[in-house]
């Protein structure tokens, strides 16, 4: 998607206390899978360092777990899985979009993705991009904020 090209040390996921996994990966991109029965709030428990987190790092550790929860063992998301995800994970801010013209370009792009997989930072680009352009963030904005 963005063709950007970081280190792998840039792109490994260092999530401290890591239920008990090896401090020493065999590889920093690929993930390491979780077994399926546990929940991502037990997991995101599970991490020292979040312990006493902000909001904001429980979120992007939330979809940070799930994308390795469903990504494969070199640590992409296969098209389908990707869109799998969107549907299941990510319909509040998705849905009613289908007829906008950059979600349609969005999901174009997803489609004509050269290596038919995305890895975390084009996810999180998706994501980004997806959620700019819905409904819903518009309504976030219209939230009053009470003191």
């Amino acid at each position: 998607m963005c063709g950007c090209v970081h280190s792998s040390r840039d792109q490994a996921l260092h999530l401290e206390g890591d239920l008990g996994l090896s401090a020493t990966p065999t590889s920093t991109l690929a993930p390491r899978k979780m077994p399926k029965s546990v929940s991502i709030s037990k997991q995101l428990a599970s991490i020292e360092a979040l312990k006493k987190g902000s909001d904001l790092e429980k979120a992007i550790a939330t979809i940070a777990l799930i994308f390795r929860n469903s990504s494969d063992p070199d640590g992409k998301l296969g098209k389908a899985t990707a869109k799998n995800l969107l549907q299941t994970q990510f319909r509040n801010f998705t849905e009613g979009q289908e007829t906008k013209l950059k979600y349609q370009d969005l999901l174009s792009e997803l489609d004509e993705h050269a290596e038919n997989k995305l890895d975390f930072e084009d996810f999180m680009i998706l994501l980004l991009s997806l959620t700019v352009i819905s409904d819903l963030l518009q309504n976030i904005w219209s939230v009053k904020i009470m003191n």
